[in-house]
């Protein structure tokens, strides 16, 4: 699967106010989760482009809002070929959840 579609071709601008940027790095090196949390247009998505440029990863961003659950995104549990699996919604619906998918 190509990717490069989905990387950011340029620094973005990002002016660090403390020392996100090494604990951003830190927690990537661990495989730890990070939550971003603040006001609209704080720069949380500014900061994460600019971590998805520096660490030369891909980035896919969904526009949220805040009634949106874990399984919006994921999908919820449904059965499949006679066991459990986690039903994931595919990147053609521009990263859109749509839970109305499930009852076709």
């Amino acid at each position: 699967m190509n990717l490069d579609a989905y990387r950011i071709p340029s620094e973005p601008f990002y002016q660090p106010v403390g020392d996100e940027i090494a604990v951003f790095e830190a927690a990537f090196t661990e495989r730890l989760p990070v939550m971003l949390k603040g006001p609209t247009g704080c720069g949380k998505t500014r900061f994460v482009e600019h971590m998805a440029w520096r660490l030369a990863k891909p980035l896919v961003t969904v526009a949220a809002h805040e009634d949106m659950t874990a399984s919006d995104l994921a999908g919820p549990l449904s059965a499949g070929a006679g066991r459990d699996r986690l039903a994931r919604w595919p990147a053609d619906h521009g990263g859109q959840a749509r839970r109305d998918l499930l009852s076709r």
